[in-house]
């Protein structure tokens, strides 16, 4: 009975603990719907924060791109500004140096002016014993004389250009000159001395040339003397 009865047993065992587990899914599916809602709802949430993230970060990009442009604008008009400071500062610098050397060569004319003073007396006696009227004509006579003295000077210095580029071509022409006459002197030598070994060299062909003449002289005659026999001969 009792091996009869443990199937049975077992079965109902195990229907209880398929009941059992088809409750525990059933809670588990419950939860886990239960935890899906929730995940969803969050879900929602979090696309809905994230919309609103990327609203702000966009909102938020462009206030920076404007702050940046904003920042860069101030950036560069203070490095004008700086730039601009730094020429007026350096044009400032640069009027000052002109301003002393202003000063400074105002001092030397002032000292030159105080030096040059008993000119300016001695002009004015000048034009008391003088024809001039005035100081400035007798500067002026004097720049005139000035030039013309500068103007002779040149024409001197011209002049002398000339003379020494005409003796330079004299000079050349002189060394050209003797140089051909040296060679012409040459020459004649060397016809001299083939003139020379000339003479020297008719004497023998003259004797040679006499003893021709007297060789033909006397086979011409004995030539006559055998003419004259063969003509006794045949006649």
């Amino acid at each position: 009975e009792e091996d009869s009865l443990s199937p049975f047993i077992r079965l109902q065992e195990k229907k209880k603990q398929a009941q059992q587990l088809q409750k525990a899914l059933e809670l588990k599916e419950e939860a886990f719907r239960e935890r899906m809602k929730v995940i969803t709802c969050r879900w929602r949430d979090l696309h809905a924060k994230e919309a609103q993230l990327k609203t702000y970060m966009e909102k938020s990009g462009r206030t920076l791109k404007e702050n940046d442009k904003m920042r860069i604008q101030a950036l560069k008009k203070a490095s004008k500004e700086r730039e601009r400071k730094i020429q007026k500062e350096s044009e400032l610098l640069r009027a000052k140096r002109e301003l002393e050397a202003l000063r400074n060569k105002h001092q030397k004319l002032s000292n030159k002016v105080q030096k040059y003073s008993i000119f300016n007396k001695y002009l004015e006696d000048v034009v008391k014993i003088s024809q001039f009227e005035e100081i400035q004509e007798v500067i002026w006579r004097y720049k005139t004389l000035v030039r013309m003295h500068k103007d002779l000077l040149q024409a001197q210095l011209e002049h002398k250009e000339m003379f020494e580029q005409a003796k330079m071509l004299l000079d050349q022409y002189t060394t050209q000159k003797e140089a051909e006459i040296l060679q012409y002197k040459n020459e004649l030598v060397q016809l001299q001395l083939c003139f020379g070994q000339a003479q020297r060299d008719i004497l023998p062909w003259e004797t040679c040339w006499a003893n021709i003449q007297n060789t033909t002289a006397k086979k011409t005659l004995k030539l006559g003397t055998i003419k004259m026999a063969i003509f006794n001969l045949f006649q």
